[in-house]
């Protein structure tokens, strides 16, 4: 073999060798797609659960209705809820305030703590003994809950609308709502001394307060929908105190010039400063020519030293009725410089005023969100006392077209009418027929409370259409002493408004002493001038009253 072809076979065999011992090349990774999901099955059913509520029979019927707006389904079976709402040991959730309340003419104002949980035993303290405690189911449960089983048989049940007319049929009977569910044909009790009612309210010393919440398993999947955090928001309240008649003159003034300015508020400045807003019906001028008053009655000038004014302004006067039928009994400079001396001061004023257009013109005032108007006249005169168009100051003469017409305004405007009166004057407590007309035709028109300024002896009451008519409170600053069961007796009226709505009153009862000051009456004295006053009104039996008389009898002349 030549050498040529030796060497061409060795290279050969070389470049196989070595072609064969070659590590074998990695290939490039593939590149990544994303892999779409499968879709769905038609008709595929879903294992998760659906998220439901379950609501405890202990809740109220508002807190219900709140929680029932979320979208969630309500279940009656609490094992199947991702929600559950009812009563909570966590006073920082919901925390609903409920009142013990009875018929309006009821004369016991209120029971211990110890004498409820009693009557919820079983043992319930006079006059309940034998009475029906009355409540919604909701309430039964949420107080079962609390207090165990009642053993007593007089608590019973009903629908929240019905409890009202169930417990005027009965006598004596009483009953425990929720606080929105308060109106003015209830009377509302206080529990040591506490009432819901008031200004002064304690809620973390009384009873009838019971907090809800939501319970759900932890973590919990869903966040639970916001409650209301209460029923009853102290920023939505107001308390308006209503007085009958206020003279500062004769005896009165002696007595003020002689005790002290402000003597004729020494027993009830206190309550009468506690209202938020305080009105008063002044009858009589100011004048820097008054005389020195006269202890005895006699013949003397209706005017007040203007000095006299601090016991207004100390009391806590918010709004002064001029409908009195003294107002212009100076002349027309001292009406004027009363006037100036209200408006220095900023107090409102209504009823009367610098003419016609002036005195007849309703006012309105708002507090804590509730929106209040306040319009009056007279329709007793004397003409003089009639403020008219040529600038003659004076009272606002009665034109019923326009104030019902005005009140119509108000109501859709929304604000809560309060129409007064200087009325004829009576000296005995029953309602006069045409009395009971003009009182109503304002009511009818829309106002909520419909009050009579001028009477010296207190009268009736009456709920006529959803309004509260008072026709005559009686004195507040007077020096009539003429016998304990007539013009020495006065009313406070004090009534509440929350959130929008006239919810009820309270009624204070003072006697007159030394000519000049009122006292809160003893029990005893109480006792005999309501069940006075509630028998005139048809309320001896706990049976209202409602339906007015038609009658066409003719008024009196003023006495």
């Amino acid at each position: 073999m030549q050498n040529s072809q030796r060497i061409f076979i060795i290279l050969t065999l070389i470049t196989i060798f070595l072609v064969a011992c070659a590590p074998t090349p990695t290939p490039p990774p593939p590149i990544a797609t994303e892999t779409p999901a499968p879709s769905p099955t038609p008709n595929a059913t879903s294992t998760q659960k659906p998220h439901l509520i379950w609501i405890s029979n202990s809740v109220p019927a508002t807190l219900r209705e709140e929680a029932s707006k979320w979208e969630l389904s309500l279940t009656t079976d609490s094992s199947l809820a991702t929600l559950r709402l009812g009563l909570s040991e966590n006073p920082a959730e919901t925390n609903w305030v409920y009142a013990l309340v009875a018929p309006f003419p009821t004369i016991k104002d209120g029971i211990t703590s110890e004498e409820l949980r009693a009557a919820w035993e079983g043992n319930a303290p006079q006059p309940w003994d034998e009475s029906s405690l009355w409540m919604a189911e909701e309430t039964k449960a949420a107080l079962t809950a609390l207090w165990g089983e009642t053993g007593s048989k007089h608590v019973r049940t009903a629908e929240a609308t019905q409890l009202l007319d169930l417990a005027w049929a009965e006598k004596d009977s009483w009953a425990i709502i929720p606080f929105e569910e308060i109106e003015p044909r209830w009377k509302v009790l206080q529990i040591d001394g506490q009432s819901p009612l008031h200004n002064d309210f304690k809620s973390k010393t009384y009873p009838l307060i019971f907090s809800f919440g939501w319970d759900c398993e932890s973590p919990c999947p869903i966040t639970p929908p916001a409650l209301p955090s209460t029923n009853r928001d102290p920023e939505k309240l107001t308390v308006l105190m209503m007085s009958g008649v206020t003279a500062l003159v004769r005896a009165t003034a002696y007595k003020m010039e002689t005790e002290g300015i402000l003597y004729p508020a020494r027993d009830i400045g206190d309550l009468l400063r506690s209202a938020d807003i305080t009105h008063i019906s002044n009858e009589i001028p100011f004048s820097i020519y008054c005389p020195y008053p006269n202890y005895n009655p006699g013949t003397q000038p209706f005017c007040s030293n203007p000095k006299y004014i601090e016991l207004l302004e100390y009391i806590g006067v918010d709004v002064v009725e001029l409908t009195g039928n003294h107002f212009q009994d100076q002349g027309s400079a001292a009406t004027f410089y009363t006037l100036d001396m209200y408006d220095e001061r900023g107090i409102p004023y209504y009823g009367g005023g610098r003419d016609l257009e002036d005195a007849r013109k309703p006012i309105t005032l708002e507090h804590n969100g509730n929106k209040l108007a306040f319009i009056g006249c007279n329709p007793v005169g004397p003409e003089y006392a009639w403020a008219r168009e040529d600038g003659w100051p004076g009272a606002a003469p009665c034109d019923y077209d326009y104030m019902t017409a005005e009140i119509r305004k108000l109501r859709d405007a929304g604000y809560l009418p309060i129409a007064t009166f200087q009325y004829f004057e009576y000296y005995s407590p029953e309602i006069r027929p045409w009395q009971g007309d003009d009182f109503r035709r304002l009511a009818d028109a829309g106002a909520v409370i419909v009050s009579g300024s001028q009477a010296h002896f207190a009268q009736a009451k009456e709920f006529y259409n959803g309004t509260f008519i008072d026709y005559g409170l009686g004195n507040l600053f007077f020096d009539q002493m003429h016998t304990a069961e007539g013009t020495r007796n006065e009313f406070l009226d004090r009534h509440v408004f929350y959130d929008g709505r006239y919810l009820g009153l309270e009624l204070f009862t003072n006697l007159l002493e030394d000519y000049a000051r009122p006292r809160p009456m003893t029990e005893p004295e109480r006792t005999k001038f309501l069940s006075y006053i509630f028998d005139a009104s048809g309320w001896g039996d706990l049976v209202a009253t409602l339906t007015p008389t038609p009658t066409t009898t003719p008024r009196p002349p003023s006495d």
